[in-house]
């Protein structure tokens, strides 16, 4: 038996919601967003892979906790690694920037790679976040409107780490360091906020493996303590060398970016007893480091570092900005206009930009104790700095 014919009307009506779903459906493809490229170069292999691999790392887990967006757009990141080599870096950039056509780029480990890299970028009007660098240079006369970092300044960071051994009473002091554009940053900002002397001031060849003549020099010296800047795996054979020459415990070690979340898998024990200035720790009490720290452990099995909280703040920084200006970034000034703002929170705590858009963040004592579960970092007080280089004030923005 066949079934009764629709009425012409009730026909009619079918017909067009069908026409209407048809046409909705051929749309739809059309309609789908574009992921939004974002570029990412670090130091991703060998003795500083580490600190590059946490930045990179800590910007992805954002990306996934906000469902493979930021800003509510879909994200597309392309990693390079410059292998702490500039020439890279600027390969990497031209590659980025010309090739993938991105209009943003983020990461970047070393000083020496930003010094190349930070102009040919922003002379091509693509926005660089930094999560690590700080070249003094970029924080004052050849600062862009294109580049916002979420660390500091070297002088900054080397600051806090000079007020932290004042504080601490020690007068006389053999102060080490890698001889490229970090390492020379690191002493000129040690210097401005350390009261006391300065003993000796020596560079090393940046990734060299063995300190033990250097080590054998400064006993000579009778300090009161040494203070040294060695990222990575230089910092990891520091300090393991420091230990087997009996010094760890005798001779005071003070620290910046050496014994941190990167390098602390690698030295465990061996490190207990240093104390360190660092702008993050793991223990820091706030909601946003708090679930920070635990999707983190939880990704990768390991305790963030300071590079992971920058990159991690970085893409936070990102994400509010994206938002602000509904995933349209190719207006310059409307999007540098919602970074500016800073209107996201920080894991590091409370977070600002200085007028050359760089992050104007707190500092902290931080010791290297025995935890439940071994060697970890511990933040203790916080450091106020009394001298600042102040290089925002030569930076020609607005």
């Amino acid at each position: 038996m066949s079934p009764a014919p629709l009425p012409a009307k009730r026909r009619g009506l079918l017909l067009a919601t069908l026409a209407t779903a048809l046409l909705c459906a051929a749309g739809a493809p059309s309609q789908a967003q574009e992921p939004l490229k974002i570029g990412f170069i670090g130091t991703l292999s060998g003795p500083a892979g580490a600190l590059g691999q946490d930045e990179y790392d800590a910007f992805m887990l954002a990306i996934q906790q906000k469902g493979g967006k930021l800003g509510g757009v879909p994200v597309t990141v392309i990693r390079e690694d410059d292998q702490l080599k500039p020439d890279l870096g600027v390969q990497a950039a031209t590659k980025l920037i010309k090739s993938d056509h991105v209009p943003i780029i983020t990461g970047v480990t070393f000083s020496n790679v930003m010094m190349a890299i930070h102009k040919p970028i922003t002379d091509a009007k693509v926005f660089l976040i930094g999560s690590n660098a700080g070249p003094a240079p970029i924080a004052g006369k050849s600062c862009s409107p294109f580049f916002f970092s979420t660390s500091w300044d070297n002088d900054q960071l080397h600051e806090a780490g000079g007020q932290l051994t004042s504080d601490l009473g020690y007068k006389n002091v053999y102060v080490m360091a890698a001889n490229y554009q970090a390492g020379r940053d690191a002493v000129s900002g040690f210097k401005r906020d350390f009261t006391g002397k300065i003993v000796n001031e020596v560079y090393t060849q940046v990734n060299q493996p063995d300190y033990s003549a250097e080590i054998a020099q400064l006993q000579a010296s009778k300090p009161d303590a040494v203070y040294v800047f060695y990222p990575g795996g230089m910092g990891v054979n520091f300090v393991k060398q420091y230990r087997q020459a009996g010094l760890l415990g005798k001779l005071p070690l003070v620290s910046v970016s050496t014994i941190d979340g990167s390098t602390l898998p690698a030295l465990k024990s061996l490190a207990v007893g240093a104390i360190t200035s660092a702008p993050y720790a793991p223990n820091l009490d706030n909601p946003q480091n708090k679930q920070f720290v635990e999707a983190f452990v939880k990704a990768y099995k390991r305790q963030p570092s300071m590079y992971a909280a920058q990159s991690y703040d970085a893409a936070s920084l990102l994400d509010s900005a994206i938002a602000k200006v509904k995933g349209d970034v190719s207006n310059a000034s409307a999007f540098r206009s919602a970074l500016k703002s800073a209107d996201f929170k920080s894991v590091r705590g409370a977070f600002k930009f200085a007028s050359n858009q760089i992050a104007d963040g707190p500092f902290y004592r931080v010791d290297v104790v025995e935890g439940k579960n071994g060697a970890e970092l511990k933040a203790v007080s916080p450091i106020h700095i009394q001298k600042r280089a102040n290089f925002a004030a030569s930076c020609p923005l607005k």
